[in-house]
């Protein structure tokens, strides 16, 4: 496994990361063990979770993600060996916090609870999961400003994860769903405060949506913030196994009508592209994307999920996988034809 550095953190993670959504919704606490399991003995060192997980999010679920992984750490009894990633929630869930905001105490009692769910005294990256002011995320597009907007400063947020990791309970800061303004307004803050400076952005990267590269890829490269990349396989779209209106069972988009992200008509054209491509050059679909997306250099680590383990077993097979020029050029000329059908 291929280990790439988080940030100036001094940590390496693998160039995979074992992501969680699915625990506790799709998957029981044995099921999560076992994907856990599987993924350290193939080399990840690198989880990712979130105090809202699992998704979708919901009153009676929220915190499951986050116990099943802390019952799974508790019973190997090796913390130290795992790179274990976790998110604050901004505004906008009611059921989380009364309310989720990222204040100084909103901080302060969302570490405490997730420590508690996650059996551990401190979390090597927490990230803050949204932005606490109107900005584009979650592929809203048209930013309208909003003068007398209730957001919370920035410098207010990063000042608590300073306090955090004084404290020892946080290791290193990222930011996630976060634009190029907010990334280099917190490094600005970051260097004129002398607060903890952010090692990592985690935004969707994928086939369909490769909007990082317009503004955030840069500053990856010039700052050394590196993407941690969620949605690689665009909710399973790029696996092919959603065309001609399929719907298979158990899948995310079957079971969960609110994820239409990745399911318009324009995405459909995209995706029949890119299937027809990875067919054509001999690969499997699912397997091309995750490649791609660990070939981009910006990229510190590529969030995978699954929800059977023969899908992970997939996933996993993608680190091997060094896709010829010839295909990255073929992935390009579609991208330049349709370009980011879903941002």
């Amino acid at each position: 496994m291929r280990t790439r550095p988080l940030g100036n953190t001094g940590m390496e993670v693998s160039r995979l990361c074992l992501g969680t959504m699915t625990f506790g919704e799709q998957n029981t606490e044995a099921q999560a063990h076992e994907q856990l399991d599987r993924a350290v003995a193939f080399g990840i060192n690198f989880i990712d979770t979130a105090e809202m997980y699992p998704v979708p999010p919901r009153a009676d679920s929220q915190g499951l993600t986050e116990r099943h992984v802390g019952s799974w750490l508790a019973r190997r009894g090796s913390r130290d060996d795992v790179i274990l990633a976790t998110k604050a929630a901004g505004p906008g869930l009611n059921h989380v916090r009364g309310g989720p905001r990222l204040t100084r105490e909103h901080l302060h009692q969302a570490i405490d609870s997730s420590l508690t769910r996650l059996q551990t005294d401190y979390i090597d990256l927490y990230q803050l999961h949204w932005p606490d002011r109107q900005a584009n995320f979650f592929g809203q597009l048209g930013y309208e400003h909003d003068e007398e907007e209730d957001a919370t400063p920035l410098e207010e947020s990063l000042s608590a994860l300073k306090e955090l990791v004084d404290a020892g309970k946080v290791r290193a800061i990222g930011l996630s769903n976060e634009t190029p303004w907010g990334v280099m307004k917190a490094l600005e803050l970051a260097d004129r405060l002398d607060l903890p400076r952010v090692a990592s952005v985690q935004n969707p990267y994928n086939l369909l949506n490769r909007s990082f590269e317009v503004g955030l890829a840069e500053i990856a490269h010039r700052e050394n913030v590196g993407l941690l990349a969620y949605s690689p396989l665009a909710f399973g779209a790029l696996s092919g196994k959603y065309l001609n209106g399929a719907r298979p069972a158990g899948g995310r988009l079957t079971l969960y009508e609110r994820f239409q992200r990745y399911t318009t008509p324009q995405a459909e054209k995209a995706v029949e592209s890119y299937v027809s491509l990875a067919r054509d050059s001999g690969l499997d679909p699912a397997q091309m994307a995750l490649a791609y997306v660990n070939s981009r250099r910006f990229l510190t680590s590529n969030i995978i999920g699954a929800t059977t383990m023969e899908q992970l077993e997939s996933n996993l097979a993608s680190e091997a996988l060094r896709l010829d020029d010839d295909v990255i050029d073929a992935i390009d000329a579609i991208h330049r034809q349709m370009p980011n059908p879903c941002p």
